[in-house]
């Protein structure tokens, strides 16, 4: 078995095409088939890496340091398949690949085009993620941007390319589409109609129409769909508005038997669905009783997606520790400036206190001062802290300031005349110029200190996490450091380099290097960010 099914969206962005590919991969594991997942960005950078959070959200790292889509985050949260640099393919990968071979004469002397060359690569790409595992079954291919973007077509072409070669019983197309509103909850279907039929122009017929919309479409609206799209009414279904969590959405698929129906078109036979961890996900997140309010100091605040992995691994601790998480974003500058961080964080703050604080990853300099306040606070009141990336600098920082009386101590990042870099570049990135794919990136192993919180969290020596960064807790003021009582609980062992700090006699002061909101699942949440809810929740009261 060697099945494709192409996601693709129209109508316009940001309708959920991701999560719905996602949730589609989760169902189909259910019925205990192993799914693979695919994103194709029509973006010519070759990877996210080097992309503003503002202009596309959280960059996410696999364990092979490939800076991805978010949306691979997305997969990774709803199914179990491996995440690799291939599961991630960009239009800059491919006229990389494409050009490097023209150049070294791959193509023995003949016109370069996009058809076939560009195509070909793609497809390529595509079937070594779908051919890499003998046993996979079922790979899914998410297409990136809307139908009649001009940067989608070759990714449109290569799958119907493989749709033809493949036949229609073993690869198929599911289209996400709009359904808006409009007057007094009048339903609008004539978009969608648009939208399949600059699909057909493309040359490819959808099978499978998930229709985006603020209520389930009724019987009447299904037909008239299928009517103007040469479909069956029973593939037409509806993602609607779910106002819990996005880990309802398998469920409401299922409800609506997507999983049957795209299995009965693919030519496979539908196993019995165990989708009991998704419902047991959904019970724990209407049972719970309790808040806690959790300020995420950061930098990129305006955008949700920004810190995309972090929300939702908070999310995830909140279903382990029955707690519902109340997130309090806060921009860190606006602490740069304030009188007090009490008026911010504190019970003073006109929307009252916080419960903990998380200062997460990011670049640059602006904002660092609220951050290292909003340290200082935290350690100060005895609440709460996690930091992740930048956030363990921002700790280690504060440390030496604040508590060892280095006035000057920072990051050269922040300050290159610094007399005290307590955070500095690697030696390895010193003049690196080309920052794409150039960081430390991707997975590493760190010991964990016996009796530490660090070790505690993961109740074992060796820890498993993904890095992305490039300044490092700086080895030439360690011993200080740690002889003035700053705890340093896990180390990377090859290099011996800084991996998690903690502050002594506090609740839960701790700081990691690495990205653990990148392994975090509904079903499993990452230990750390357990910890820091349940002690969140339990210092409350």
């Amino acid at each position: 078995m060697n099945k494709l099914i192409f996601v693709s969206g129209g109508v316009c962005s940001s309708l959920g095409k991701g999560v719905a590919a996602s949730a589609l991969g989760a169902l189909l594991e259910s019925r205990g088939f192993n799914v693979r997942m695919v994103k194709c960005d029509p973006y010519i950078n070759v990877d996210a890496g080097t992309m503003s959070p503002y202009q596309h959200g959280e960059v996410y790292v696999t364990d092979d340091g490939a800076e991805t889509d978010l949306d691979l985050g997305n997969y990774a949260r709803f199914t179990s398949g491996p995440l690799s640099q291939a599961n991630s393919i960009t239009t800059g990968q491919v006229y990389n690949e494409v050009i490097r071979k023209e150049r070294e004469g791959g193509y023995l002397g003949r016109c370069v085009q996009v058809i076939p060359h560009i195509t070909d690569e793609i497809k390529a790409r595509i079937m070594a993620v779908a051919k890499e595992d003998a046993d996979t079954d079922i790979t899914i291919v998410e297409i990136g941007g809307t139908v009649g973007d001009i940067e989608s077509i070759p990714f449109l072409e290569a799958a119907r390319q493989l749709i033809h070669e493949y036949g229609k019983s073993s690869a198929i197309s599911v289209h996400l589409t709009l359904i808006p509103e409009v007057g007094d909850g009048e339903l609008k279907t004539k978009p969608t109609q648009h939208s399949v039929k600059a699909m057909q122009e493309q040359g490819i017929q959808p099978d499978v129409l998930i229709c985006r919309a603020p209520v389930i479409l009724d019987e009447a609206t299904r037909r008239k769909i299928a009517l103007f799209t040469n479909m069956e009414s029973t593939a037409v279904f509806t993602s609607y508005n779910v106002h819990t969590t996005i880990y309802e959405i398998p469920l409401m698929f299922h409800e609506q038997k997507l999983d049957q129906v795209v299995l009965k078109k693919l030519g496979v036979e539908a196993r019995h669905a165990k989708i009991e961890p998704w419902k047991a996900v959904m019970e724990r997140a209407t049972s719970r009783k309790e808040k806690v309010r959790i300020g995420i100091v950061g930098k990129y605040m305006e955008l949700h997606d920004a810190y995309k992995s972090v929300y939702e691994s908070l999310f995830h601790a909140g279903l382990e520790c029955a707690v519902d998480v109340e997130l309090v974003k806060i921009d860190s500058s606006r602490l740069d400036e304030a009188e007090s961080a009490d008026h911010i964080l504190g019970k003073d703050a006109p929307d009252g206190g916080i419960d903990g604080v998380l200062v997460p990853g990011g670049f640059g300099q602006r904002g660092i001062k609220g951050m290292v306040r909003a340290a200082a606070w935290a350690r100060s009141n005895k609440i709460p802290y996690f930091g992740i990336c930048l956030g363990m600098q921002i700790m280690v920082i504060d440390w030496a300031r604040n508590v060892l009386g280095w006035e000057d101590a920072d990051s050269t990042e922040f300050n290159q005349n610094t007399k005290k870099p307590v955070v500095s570049l690697l030696e390895e990135q010193v003049g690196v110029k080309n920052y794409g794919g150039t960081m430390r990136l991707g997975k590493y192993v760190s010991a964990a200190k016996p009796g530490t919180k660090f070790f505690a969290a993961y109740g074992q020596e060796n820890v498993c996490e993904r890095h992305r960064h490039r300044y490092e807790f700086s080895n030439q003021y360690r011993e200080e450091i740690a002889g003035s009582g700053l705890i340093i609980s896990g180390v990377y062992p090859k290099e011996d380099l800084v991996e998690c700090v903690e502050w002594p006699d506090h609740p839960w002061g701790l700081a990691v290097q690495f990205h653990p909101e990148f392994k975090s699942k509904p079903t499993a949440a990452s230990p750390l960010f357990r910890d820091f809810i349940a002690i969140a929740r339990n210092a409350k009261g």
